[in-house]
């Protein structure tokens, strides 16, 4: 039962030198209810998650919580007042317990020692409330990243939180433990809870929210009831504009084969085979673990091959490491951006220059103005939004950054693309963008191996698609016989 106000913004604004952040945002949600937000990266949903949670202090505007009015909140304010937060990244020490990170920094004492006995029996008591068979005593790092998530959440609701916010909850989670936070989604809203749920995946939207608002560019656009809206309304309310046919056709098919993998084996995957052609999308379909990034780590040279062999532009490619593929026309854009492909205190010129250094110097010093007019031909070519390209990478949305990864490499000039999800964490639009300039890329001729969890994305992108299960092959399938239910099956080791 979804019942009165328990916290309202009113008219809050968050500057930045050269940025506004949040402009005028008014919003309010309701005791129990799954309230969802949606809006395109960048458009002011983690600004609104820190001023809630009182790490930021708004520039204009108050926050008001059942009733008392409030000008800015401290993490430790906002906590007091029920509020908890389950961030993207999460905040667990792997070397400690369950129950010891659920209880961190509000550790139950016996005097001058630890009451684990006491920690461990209340961990208990809440994974019996979210109805999930945890032990409280197992170590963090030995514990599934659902199980971990499902910690996480123990950890928000153990300090009595009214209002949950979970920032991209499902984002790290296979299919089966998708569907069990959901369960514990349900679960808390029928306990009164009320939830912030924001996320880019529309299914989870329509499966959990009972409301909906939309931010664009840090400004309040509506709220809709979820079940009097559809998912074509709510992409045009976040874009601000409507969007064309979301997996584009290309214009070029495939024309030569540019590499042939040979019984492939190492790093956790065994005789794998297959060609890759000029000009198409090769899709990498598979369940969690299936070695889809392993195998994309022996092609790329950042892992050492066993056996088997890799024929390039009809000659034998002997890898031993990332640099010997760099130079052969072979690039990768990884799963974790903020990891592996940027360096996120830098600037986007230095990162979209750092691996074609070489190339824009002369006797070892730096040609300035070439840096300069290489990373800004593809700040514009890959409309990468930035206010200069002097801005740190962290500064940037993940849409803007997944550019930068793409534009580091593009400015070598590779033959062979990998992307290894390159969408997770992206809204709508910036998804679109990446998909097209996926496609411009092929109909230039480049070939592009493309590892996805997303099936419609998989689907809808790929001309082939080799399967993997358990780190072996388990088919190659046309588009015309691709399907979900032939790829899960294969996925599976059911057919």
């Amino acid at each position: 039962m979804i019942g009165d106000t328990i916290l309202k913004l009113n008219h809050i604004s968050k500057l930045y030198p050269g940025v506004t952040a949040l402009d005028d945002l008014s919003l309010e949600f309701r005791e129990g209810e799954v309230h969802a937000i949606v809006g395109e990266n960048g458009a002011g949903k983690s600004t609104m998650i820190k001023t809630i949670s009182g790490a930021i202090e708004p520039t204009q505007g108050t926050i008001e919580i059942e009733g008392e009015t409030f000008t800015k909140l401290t993490p430790h304010l906002s906590r007091q007042k029920g509020i908890a937060v389950i961030y993207q990244e999460f905040t667990l020490v792997p070397v400690l317990s369950a129950a010891e990170n659920i209880f961190m920094g509000e550790f139950i004492m016996n005097g001058m020692v630890l009451n684990r006995k006491e920690m461990e029996r209340r961990s208990a008591e809440l994974f019996e409330r979210l109805n999930v068979k945890i032990d409280p005593t197992a170590k963090v790092a030995d514990l599934t990243t659902g199980f971990q998530q499902i910690v996480e959440i123990a950890k928000a609701i153990s300090k009595d939180a009214k209002l949950l916010i979970m920032d991209e909850p499902s984002a790290p989670l296979t299919i089966s433990e998708v569907e069990a936070m959901y369960q514990i989604v349900d679960r808390l809203k029928e306990d009164g809870v009320t939830i912030i749920y924001i996320s880019h995946r529309m299914d989870e939207i329509f499966r959990l929210s009972d409301r909906v608002s939309v931010i664009r560019d840090g400004k309040y656009i509506t709220t809709v009831n979820t079940d009097e809206t559809n998912k074509q309304e709510l992409i045009k309310l976040m874009v601000g504009r409507e969007l064309s046919e979301t997996y584009p056709r290309r214009k070029n098919p495939a024309t030569e084969t540019i590499m042939s993998v040979s019984k492939l084996t190492g790093n956790g995957v065994k005789d794998i085979s297959f060609d890759l052609q000029k000009g198409e999308i090769l899709g990498m379909g598979g369940l969690v673990g299936a070695g889809r990034t392993e195998l994309a780590q022996l092609i790329f040279g950042s892992e050492k091959i066993v056996s088997g062999e890799i024929i390039y532009k009809g000659q034998p490619l002997n890898m031993k490491q990332c640099p010997q593929a760099i130079k052969a026309g072979i690039s990768m854009i990884p799963e974790d951006r903020k990891r592996h492909g940027v360096i996120l205190d830098m600037t986007i010129k230095d990162n979209v220059t750092m691996p074609s250094l070489q190339r824009i110097s002369r006797h070892r010093i730096i040609n300035r103005n070439r840096e300069k007019s290489v990373t800004e031909e593809y700040q514009r070519s890959l409309q990468i939004k930035t206010p200069s390209i002097e801005q740190k990478v962290k500064n940037l949305s993940g849409g803007n950054q997944q550019k930068v990864v793409l534009a580091k490499w593009l400015a070598m000039d590779p033959d062979v693309i990998i992307f290894d999800e390159p969408t997770r964490g992206i809204d709508v639009g910036a998804k679109q963008e990446i998909y097209q300039i996926m496609n411009d890329l092929a109909d230039q001729g480049k070939a592009i191996i493309m590892i996805s969890s997303d099936m419609e994305e998989l689907l809808g992108m790929s001309d082939r698609i080799v399967v993997l299960c358990k780190g072996r092959m388990a088919g190659v399938l046309n588009r015309e016989e691709c399907t979900q239910e032939r790829i899960l099956t294969k996925a599976a080791g059911e057919e």
